[in-house]
């Protein structure tokens, strides 16, 4: 598959985004992406399984909610996130288009294992010049900034995804 650029949006050789809208179940206290999206629990465990963080996720899993991204979001809570699925592994590429908040980023593999972590602030997309944030990836999981620090989160980490 092609190179993917989300906004906290996701694409493929084109562009695709990450933002959700309106709200919703995993948090009532913060705007959803909307009804129409599937939920997941993501669960993140270091290299002696020991669990380090659960993210109830939107799934974003067609070219319009990977486009669309999280832009329509207000903010995130700790513990709330957007995963973006693909059809296979292959390079991706996210961008912050139209965000309102930071974001870290995780590039997953298709074996769960996170193979980048990319901290991503606000931009201004006035220019149409945004940061390229790009990585090895068949799911990409987006978190407040901070987030991975916090909870002690690594490249090398173990993604669980529970659907």
């Amino acid at each position: 598959m092609g190179t993917t650029t989300p906004t906290a949006t996701a694409t493929d050789a084109s562009s695709t985004g990450a933002t959700p809208t309106t709200t919703a179940a995993p948090t009532p206290t913060v705007s959803t992406p909307g009804s129409n999206y599937d939920t997941a629990t993501v669960v993140v465990s270091d290299e002696s399984d020991t669990q380090l963080a659960t993210v109830d996720a939107w799934v974003a899993d067609s070219f319009s909610k990977q486009y669309t991204g999280l832009s329509d979001t207000s903010h995130l809570d700790d513990g709330q996130g957007m995963l973006f699925v693909f059809d296979s592994e292959g390079d991706r590429s996210f961008v912050m288009r139209e965000m309102a908040f930071p974001l870290d980023m995780l590039f997953i593999d298709a074996e769960g294992r996170i193979t980048t972590i990319h901290h991503a602030p606000v931009e201004s997309d006035d220019d149409g010049d945004l940061t390229h944030y790009t990585g090895q990836a068949k799911y990409v999981l987006e978190v407040p900034m901070g987030y991975t620090n916090r909870k002690g989160i690594e490249a090398g980490d173990q993604v669980r995804i529970e659907r």
